[in-house]
């Protein structure tokens, strides 16, 4: 390749351009640059420019165009190589350029960047040409975007104008509406005035009655007070003979009388209780007991079916509280805090023996609930519900310890059931002959 480093017939060389390159020539001077860059060996770069050699031609452009622009204007040798890639990639505008006849379809701005690598003669007037004309075309899409931002304005202004008349109408509307509502509500307001002052007439007159009623009842309540600590007065000296009574027919009861008693009703009931369950035949039949047919109180398959029963099935306390004079001991706080130990004591107690009272009505049998008195922080004032015997330990003595003295207290072969998930209890209970059940299924047959 022959480089020409003077100018010639018709070399713009010598021309210069005394005013700034426009920005969009500019933008696409660097793009020839770049485009050409790649061509050119490291030799033949300019020294500033040599560490972009390996960049991409987009990344050249972005990081080196102040770098490139500056060489293409103060080095004329790199510039009539760049002019060399152009020639070659663009002949016909090169061609033209040289010819003095640009292209008039061609961009004037990729005229004015060819025509400012290249530098043929008149190319400053054909950069002023591609710079008024991008001005032009710029201040035209400016006109054009100030043309249709006042045309969307002028439709927002129309809107709005719109909007604030079906706004002041529908204001009107309310305004109206409200000077209605509030003569309706002066007029209510007068009436209500009027209420209030009969109301407060009525008032004073139910005052100075009330006055009246709650001196005669003042009255007839020091009268009732009186009389009522002159019948507290004579029912503690009943309660006390009463306790002295009581105190005396315990001491003069025998504990050993009792148990036999209590021994003997237990027998007599499971005999009782042993001849309907064997329905035993009388001496002699009858023609009516050949017939076969399933007679009340006799088993059939089904029923024994029925006998085997989980072992934490509530039929099972069932079955045990139907013995005869079965008696049942409650762990009481051990079966409260199993079932509901998020309430508090007193009323993990009254729900307890609520649900006892009930089962000791249903089953006819002895219920004793115990509790332990070591978590009462003072006496307790209890009315024990009907069939529930209930207990508190003494101090010094736990709950499971009371429970099993009153599984000892019992004759033996009296059937005694005791509720509680306690190990300890359920196997001191079942070697003094008691029955030990879980608490869990005692609350399952309350509920």
């Amino acid at each position: 390749m022959v480089e020409t480093t003077g100018g010639g017939p018709g070399d713009g060389t010598a021309e210069v351009l005394d005013r700034p390159l426009p920005d969009g020539v500019r933008r696409r001077v660097v793009q020839i640059v770049s485009d050409g860059f790649g061509g050119l060996t490291v030799a033949e770069l300019p020294a500033q420019l040599r560490q972009y050699a390996r960049f991409a031609p987009n990344r050249r452009a972005k990081f080196a165009g102040n770098a490139m622009a500056t060489a293409l204007e103060t080095d004329t040798l790199f510039r009539q190589r760049i002019g060399e890639k152009l020639r070659e990639a663009q002949p016909e505008l090169a061609g033209a350029l040289d010819s003095g006849s640009p292209p008039p379809a061609a961009d004037p701005l990729d005229v004015a960047a060819a025509a400012y690598v290249l530098r043929p003669t008149g190319w400053v007037k054909l950069v002023a040409a591609a710079g008024e004309e991008a001005q032009r075309a710029d201040a035209e899409r400016a006109d054009e975007e100030s043309r249709a931002e006042l045309e969307r304005l002028r439709e927002e202004l129309d809107r709005a104008r719109e909007q604030t008349r079906a706004e002041a109408e529908r204001l009107r509307a309310e305004l109206y509406s409200a000077k209605r509502e509030a003569e309706s509500l002066h007029r209510k307001l007068r009436a209500a005035l009027s209420d209030v002052k009969r109301g407060e007439a009525a008032l004073r007159k139910m005052q100075g009655e009330m006055e009246s009623v709650r001196t005669e009842g003042q009255a007839q309540v020091s009268a009732a007070e009186s009389e009522g600590r002159r019948l507290k007065a004579r029912l503690g000296e009943v309660e006390a003979a009463l306790e002295a009574s009581r105190r005396a027919a315990r001491e003069g009861r025998s504990v050993e009388d009792m148990r036999v008693r209590l021994l003997l009703d237990t027998v007599l009931d499971a005999a009782q209780g042993l001849r309907r369950e064997l329905a035993l035949p009388p001496v002699s039949v009858r023609p009516a007991e050949t017939v076969d047919a399933v007679e009340p109180g006799r088993m059939t398959p089904k029923d024994i079916a029925a006998r085997a029963l989980s072992e934490n099935d509530p039929a099972i306390l069932d079955q045990l509280l139907a013995l005869p004079q079965a008696h049942l001991v409650v762990d009481g706080y051990n079966v409260t805090k199993t079932g509901y130990p998020q309430m508090p004591l007193e009323k993990q107690r009254l729900r307890l023996l609520g649900q006892l009272s009930q089962l000791a009505a249903q089953t006819g049998a002895e219920v004793t609930c115990v509790f332990d008195g070591a978590e009462l922080a003072a006496p307790v004032l209890l009315a024990p519900p009907r069939g529930v015997r209930v207990l508190f330990s003494k101090p010094g003595v736990t709950a499971d310890e009371l429970i099993r003295q009153l599984v000892r207290a019992e004759p033996p072969g009296r059937p005694v059931i005791v509720a509680s998930t306690d190990r300890e209890v359920a196997d001191g209970v079942a070697k003094a002959g008691a029955r030990p059940v879980a608490s869990a299924m005692l609350l399952k047959r309350l509920s």
